[in-house]
């Protein structure tokens, strides 16, 4: 059985602070929505095929010029192959720069043990297809808003995204993409209160 263009694969709510993993094949889309605005989605992939090639942030921003990724942008791996291309962005501001939070950083900058974080996260959605701490590198962060000054000073500030705003990426080979929804309650990334998302992956 053949899948029309446009068929919905996956649609689903992703709660506060949980994470999401699974393979797109060449050519399908996913949709990240912020339900609610001012939402940070932490996002890592890698080569279905070999994961080993896997997302590189510098190599993606030198090859866009700009550190602000949005709609045309590929996502490149670090054998230079374009992992997805950015088609839809109604946000227009996405962090490159900042990481995901971790128990470790959360007590270093605010002194609290124990936290909820993005890195364990990703561990939990890396874990099925048989990958872990190793393989989580620097990653994008969809709808949070890190502005960087002339002289180089970088904050975490209020996102910018508004309910409902999205980002599309078409994978541009068979791809595995990795979600963590982020749960930090101690910046403005989530605007200090973690809501939902949604995904949906089309053919």
């Amino acid at each position: 059985m053949t899948t029309s263009a446009n068929t919905t694969i996956e649609d689903r709510t992703i709660p506060a602070g949980a994470h999401w993993g699974r393979v797109l094949r060449q050519g399908q889309t996913l949709r990240i929505v912020d339900l609610e605005g001012r939402q940070a989605v932490d996002f890592l992939c890698y080569n279905a095929a070999d994961p080993s090639e896997r997302y590189n942030a510098a190599d993606t921003m030198k090859y866009a010029g700009t550190a602000f990724l949005t709609t045309g942008h590929g996502i490149y791996s670090d054998m230079g192959r374009r992992l997805f291309t950015i088609v839809e962005d109604t946000c227009g501001r996405h962090d490159t720069i900042g990481g995901c939070c971790s128990a470790e950083s959360n007590e270093l900058r605010y002194g609290v043990k124990d936290t909820p974080s993005c890195r364990q996260n990703f561990l939990h959605a890396l874990a099925p297809f048989g990958l872990g701490k190793k393989d989580i590198v620097a990653n994008i962060n969809w709808f949070m808003n890190v502005p960087v000054g002339p002289d180089g000073t970088m904050g975490i500030v209020d996102g910018l995204s508004k309910p409902g705003d999205h980002v599309e990426l078409r994978a541009e080979m068979d791809v595995l993409a990795v979600i963590s929804n982020c749960p930090q309650t101690r910046n403005p990334c989530n605007g200090f209160d973690p809501t939902p998302i949604r995904i949906i992956v089309r053919e």
